[in-house]
């Protein structure tokens, strides 16, 4: 029987979660699986993911192929690593938070501001007199 790591689709609509499970190749993507050996969140920020790695070497070992996405997501959490002894780059892209266009405007509209000098209120104009202007003698 030909092992297969890979994601197996959850969650609501337009919300997916992914479960990574150990399957037999010919089974459909969400049918009969051997074992969950982790999970995956793509909508968090950042992604979380979770793998129990003790399980994923020994399938691994076995012979069971991960899919390109499975490979990365087991690449990330290091049972790549401890199965293969391939040195993977330490270094993970992370994405920058994603920020909306009013997010985007504000931050815009407040480096102007801290940019531009202030200009504060002269301490000559209206200093002796009342708030019309006018003085104690003017009248």
């Amino acid at each position: 029987m030909a092992v297969k790591l890979r994601l197996m689709r959850m969650g609501k609509k337009k919300q997916p979660t992914y479960r990574v499970v150990a399957a037999d190749a010919r089974s459909p993507r969400n049918g009969r699986f051997i074992e969950i050996i982790g999970t995956y969140e793509p909508r968090q920020d950042p992604s979380v993911i979770k793998i129990d790695n003790e399980r994923a070497v020994h399938w691994l070992q076995h012979g069971a192929q991960p899919t390109e996405r499975v490979a990365k997501l087991l690449k990330i959490s290091g049972a790549w690593t401890e199965a293969t002894g391939e040195t993977v780059d330490a270094v993970v892209p992370t994405a920058a938070p994603k920020k909306s266009r009013k997010q985007i405007e504000k931050e815009a509209e407040a480096a102007e501001q801290a940019a531009a000098p202030t200009e504060e209120p002269s301490a000559e104009t209206g200093s002796a007199g009342d708030e019309d202007g006018t003085t104690e003698g003017d009248a």
